[in-house]
């Protein structure tokens, strides 16, 4: 029987023992700092909001762990010894391993700051970072939120549901304009303004302002304005979690390199989820460093393959994601960067008079292959999109059967008709005719 340990709980950690569990009888010790048992990170939100309580986000009874002889430690551990193979932990005993899984997830961001330390200034990512919300937003009235993307609109849109004043202050000349093209990006920041969040495009800040008992009550811009906010919220990106490994023989670079099976160049070392970095992507359109909640949950799968003796290499396969900005919900299918790579590729655009829907096909002008999609307000199915962009589909395959990755409830109007009215305007020689009353089914 071999000692596995797994450091982090979150959903590649969790998902790793899970499976690992399923197809063995090793001891297994999954140890975490943050909470007793895991749970949803991205309820974390609604926790705030009221809408769910903390054991609501707990997708296992507590007995769950136990009864799958999964031994759960609530500690730190402050530095390996991979020779020795051997956990140092802040509390607890030492610790030996056989195997050992590194899923220890990210970190906010900090850039050096003056005042990034103090009181009420903080990122939202951990259990704690919900506690500490808590605490302080009770006596705050303005808050200022420092970067765009979709942790700064979460941590906005739970500040706002408590009717804190907030501003955002986005170095960018747009909302997220580093991931969403031009149109979404003007979409979203309407729709912030829209909601009665402060939109401050273009701006950075020099320094946090202490209240001169620890506390922040203000940010400096670069300009010389100050925005009174007692909370700042620093949003602008994660970070491996992986500091304390830096002066190991672990390889680390942003985060602690992995091949495509999660090996590393330590024996019997694991790193999966936000933390690990791939020495080669896994994929055309996939990032070394994949920080989203699906991947996680198939890096934990991959691994426990490897670990219970089938090796499985890492295949992630087409590139998903979703979000909501406020009332607006998000997806992304493939391939669709902000602006077109290449004088081949090409962004069909479509949006609602309403300004508050569209979808845009990305497509390679001289095969018509569907590359990616980006839908705002408009819900697809994950599994047709997918398949739609894995397959090579032509456009022309792709407008017949749209109107079944349309995800939207029975009664709600589609628009899938006018894309292709708009399709056979721009491309007349490749006209696709339109079908009213029969949606093709796909399987």
């Amino acid at each position: 029987m071999r000692n596995i340990v797994i450091i982090g709980n979150g959903i590649s950690g969790i998902t790793a023992a899970r499976h690992i569990r399923k197809k063995s009888d090793d001891a297994i010790t999954i140890i975490s700092a943050e909470t007793d048992h895991f749970f949803s990170r991205t309820a974390l939100m609604y926790i705030f909001m009221g809408h769910m309580k903390y054991e609501h986000t707990k997708p296992y009874e507590d007995s769950f762990w136990k009864k799958n002889k999964l031994d759960l430690l609530k500690d730190k551990v402050e530095s390996i010894d991979f020779k020795t193979k051997e956990l140092y932990l802040k509390q607890s005993d030492n610790i030996k391993y056989d195997v050992l899984i590194l899923a220890l997830g990210s970190k906010p961001n900090k850039f050096g700051w003056p005042g990034q330390d103090l009181d009420a200034v903080q990122g939202l990512y951990s259990y704690q970072d919900l506690e500490s919300m808590e605490k302080w937003s009770e006596s705050t009235q303005k808050a200022a939120i420092v970067g765009g993307g979709l942790i700064g609109i979460e941590m906005g849109e739970m500040l706002h549901a408590r009717d804190i004043e907030v501003t955002f202050i986005v170095r960018e000349s747009s909302f997220w304009n580093n991931v969403l093209p031009p149109e979404e990006s003007d979409m979203i920041n309407r729709h912030i303004q829209k909601h009665g969040f402060k939109l401050l495009l273009e701006s950075e800040i020099s320094e946090i302002l202490d209240d001169g008992n620890g506390r922040a009550t203000a940010v400096k811009l670069q300009n010389g304005e100050e925005i009174e906010a007692q909370f700042v919220g620093l949003t602008v990106g994660v970070s491996p979690n992986v500091d304390f490994l830096r002066k190991s023989d672990l390889k680390v670079e942003k985060g602690i390199i992995v091949n495509e099976f999660f090996e590393t160049n330590q024996d019997q070392v694991y790193a999966i989820g936000d933390c690990a970095q791939f020495e080669n992507a896994p994929a055309e359109d996939r990032r070394p460093i994949e920080q989203v909640w699906y991947t996680g949950r198939m890096h934990g799968e991959t691994v426990a393959r490897t670990i219970t003796g089938t090796k499985t290499s890492y295949k992630p396969g087409v590139w998903f994601n979703s979000a909501k900005f406020l009332d607006i919900e998000y997806q992304t299918y493939g391939q669709v960067p902000n602006f077109p790579d290449d004088e081949n590729e090409v962004h069909f655009y479509w949006e609602h008079p309403n300004g508050e829907k569209s979808i845009r096909l990305v497509f390679n002008k001289d095969n018509k292959f569907l590359k990616g999609v980006n839908v705002m307000g408009i819900r697809f199915r994950h599994e047709i999109c997918d398949k739609m962009i894995k397959e090579k589909w032509e456009m022309k395959k792709v407008f017949q059967n749209l109107k079944s990755a349309n995800f939207d409830p029975e009664f709600f109007k589609t628009y899938e008709n006018e894309l292709i009215e708009m399709y056979n305007n721009r491309y007349p020689e490749e006209a696709v005719k339109v079908k009213r009353n029969k949606i093709l089914g796909l399987f």
